[in-house]
């Protein structure tokens, strides 16, 4: 089992930034992926951002390029998400996700709400 903490959303307004965090506990060492995916309301869950646990390949959902930087610390067991020049239709409630080796995204975190006002 892996066990997922966000935290850092909040409330910015456009052209804001925020940094969100998401720490790994349990079986850390099963990672193979994590990332960060955003749902709202009224609309299916949305790829944001993925790495892997080496650090070496990421990738970015084509609504966040360019404005946003994933990021890990393995000693940390914590993957961050830098978000700049925020955008209204940023506002959704984001969630940390890991894919273990073998699996697609099977572990999930709660959630942390992101609010970006105009």
């Amino acid at each position: 089992q892996v066990q997922l903490v966000e935290s850092g959303g909040g409330s910015v307004q456009a052209g804001g930034s925020l940094r969100l965090s998401c720490e790994a506990s349990g079986r850390t060492f099963s990672i193979y992926y994590m990332g960060w995916f955003r749902q709202a309301p009224g609309k299916e869950r949305e790829f944001v951002a993925s790495i892997n646990w080496g650090g070496s390949t990421s990738q970015y959902g084509d609504s966040v390029k360019g404005r946003t930087t994933i990021g890990r610390d393995n000693a940390k067991s914590t993957v961050y998400l830098q978000m700049n020049s925020l955008k209204p239709e940023d506002t959704a409630v984001y969630y940390c996700a890991v894919a273990t080796y073998g699996s697609e995204w099977n572990y999930w975190g709660q959630g942390t709400q992101v609010t970006v006002s105009s």
